[in-house]
């Protein structure tokens, strides 16, 4: 009879929410099962288990020299998050006898239990990015004397909780600005921007209630408008690179000379995107809402107004109108609704946005290469904003 093959080497978390994808935060615990099926008697040396979590960083820039003359500089950069490793079949062997204690599967289905404990620091939340991603993983390898070893990876999700119920992330965030416009040798009025938002942290699949007046005292016809903007910076080697990408916009009513407009509490629904990315010292992702005015012929009136998007929502015991009334007079605004009902475990409502968002179609990038000179760049420092 002759020896089996091994027909299937699979991973299978034991944790799973509700949409059968593994999520965890620092600290968990992670386990699961390796299954091994094979077809007749195998001879294993030994099966082991590693994970890893590993934020990367890689880009290319082409370089000229001289006239003819051109190279490309690559910018790496790597973080180690996790590193984990267990032998679950087998030990340290004799590389000399590879025959000596072999372990016999015999035909059917084998399952070998591992676990491990996330590091209890400050993790970073899975992410794709155009230069760069954060993954954690778990790696099987069945090893056989004489054959190429078996080898299976199966990646989890992991989020770096970020709490919206703090002080600094509940507070109000408001700003206003002013700009003539000039023609020639006249000068027209001014066209004036005031705008507030009730909070500064917000969580996928809220809404944005922005309080906005506009008046237009130019020559122009104007128009308002909002849009949130997601910035991925990243940075290798004393240099950086940024991606900004549009996440969801808004427009307003045309606005004639001699007009005004305000807008009552105008709802901006928040889409499937990335928490806030703000510990990791080579990737960040941040957000911004910028409201402005549209000026046809002329340099646009915006107010950036920064957000901080997060994954334990707003309490229920948090009153979401008392912060809009200490900073907003504008009349009634709209109803928003209700915040998605997240679980601390990173289930639920938001691991769906979170998972609608990383197998997404790659979006149309606006590149902007903050350092173009080769100078020192200062890492940021750690938000507190948990």
């Amino acid at each position: 009879m002759g020896l089996g093959k091994v027909r299937v080497l699979a991973i299978v978390f034991d944790s799973l929410n509700e949409n059968n994808l593994p999520a965890f935060s620092g600290g968990d615990l992670v386990s699961g099962r390796v299954v091994v099926e094979v077809t007749g008697d195998v001879r294993v040396k030994s099966l082991d288990v590693t994970a890893r979590g590993v934020a990367k960083v890689r880009w290319t820039e082409s370089r000229n020299t001289g006239a003819n003359t051109a190279y490309t500089q690559n910018y790496t950069e790597e973080v180690e998050y996790l590193h984990h490793y267990d032998t679950l079949i087998g030990e340290e062997r004799d590389e000399d006898c590879p025959e000596e204690g072999l372990t016999v599967l015999h035909a059917g289905l084998h399952e070998f239990a591992f676990s491990f404990n996330l590091p209890q620091m400050a993790l970073a939340t899975s992410f794709e990015g155009k230069h760069g991603s954060v993954r954690y993983w778990v790696k099987a390898e069945l090893h056989r004397p004489w054959l190429l070893p078996v080898k299976v990876k199966k990646e989890f999700i992991v989020f770096e909780h970020i709490d919206i119920n703090t002080p600094l992330l509940l507070s109000p965030q408001a700003g206003s600005k002013e700009k003539t416009l000039c023609c020639w040798f006249c000068a027209s009025g001014p066209i004036s921007l005031s705008a507030k938002i009730e909070r500064k942290g917000y969580t996928p699949g809220e809404s944005i209630q922005i309080f906005c007046e506009v008046e237009n005292s130019s020559s122009r016809v104007v128009v308002p408008k909002a849009a949130l903007y997601q910035t991925q910076t990243f940075f290798a080697k004393g240099k950086g690179k940024q991606i900004q990408q549009l996440v969801s916009n808004l427009r307003g009513e045309t606005l004639p000379q001699g007009k005004s407009q305000s807008w009552e509490g105008r709802l901006l629904k928040i889409p499937p995107v990335s928490p806030s990315i703000l510990d990791c010292p080579i990737i960040r992702v941040e957000y911004v809402l910028v409201v402005y005015v549209d000026v046809p012929g002329g340099l646009n009136l915006s107010l950036s107004l920064p957000l901080v998007i997060g994954t334990i929502p707003l309490h229920a015991s948090t009153s979401r109108s008392s912060s809009i009334s200490s900073c907003c007079s504008w009349g009634p605004a709209e109803t928003p609704e209700a915040p998605p009902s997240y679980s601390r475990r990173g289930g639920g409502s938001l691991l769906t946005y979170i998972t609608e968002f990383r197998y997404l179609p790659p979006p149309l990038y606006s590149e902007v290469d903050p350092y173009p000179d080769p100078v020192e760049v200062r890492r940021p420092e750690t938000c507190p904003s948990r």
